[in-house]
């Protein structure tokens, strides 16, 4: 049976039972219950999260995203991390997963939208400064071998009514099925998972073409 480990944000919190239990009886889906916050935090934890949840080397795939809290704007001041430190650190932690999981295919996926305008005064976050970032995270991973699943064009033109009422985040039925779907047909393309398998109805994977896909 594959094993598979989803690493990310509270973006990753939205799908990662979804995507869990449709694949039950087909892999053995891993993720920390800690979220992966910003970039430094994820780079920070990954080993300690692959000692505490007893996590081998036989894992097959690792799903991994970070950089909507590296993008966040507080009190009128820059990003968290700024656009150098961001690349640097995504391209550190695309090591340390490949000396942690020696065997796994790693897909990173870009940061997804947000609505603006429902930020407060004291924190922010700005679309163009994520599309920045997801541009920077795949240029430094464009020579790796790392496979980029683009939620962010996925979650752009997404129906307000599937946001759950606050700027960031899908926990709604439908927002977790988009995502959760998406993130599913990555893994089943990189892992032969056949439709059939999945424990959703009328599941059907979406092609795309890894030469192609990102930015």
């Amino acid at each position: 049976m594959k094993k598979i480990i989803l690493i990310g944000d509270s973006i990753r919190l939205g799908y990662d039972k979804y995507v869990k239990d449709a694949l039950f009886g087909v892999a053995e889906v891993y993720y920390p219950n800690d979220s992966a916050r910003f970039s430094q935090y994820t780079l920070r934890y990954l080993s300690d999260w692959k000692h505490d949840n007893g996590w081998g080397d036989d894992i097959d795939l690792v799903h991994w995203n970070t950089g909507l809290w590296d993008v966040l704007e507080m009190y009128g001041e820059a990003p968290i991390s700024n656009p150098q430190q961001y690349g640097e650190t995504i391209g550190k932690i695309e090591r340390q997963i490949g000396i942690l999981f020696p065997n796994a295919v790693q897909i990173f996926a870009t940061n997804t939208s947000v609505i603006e305008e429902k930020y407060g005064p004291t924190r922010k976050r700005h679309n163009s400064t994520i599309e920045q970032y997801n541009r920077i995270a795949v240029e430094t991973l464009s020579d790796t071998g790392c496979r980029i699943n683009d939620l962010y064009t996925l979650t752009q033109n997404a129906p307000l009514e599937i946001r759950n009422g606050d700027p960031t985040h899908f926990y709604t039925p439908e927002g977790t099925k988009l995502i959760g779907d998406r993130v599913l047909s990555y893994i089943c393309g990189e892992l032969g998972i056949a439709a059939s398998e999945v424990n959703l109805e009328n599941f059907v994977p979406e092609k795309y073409d890894k030469k192609t896909i990102g930015y």
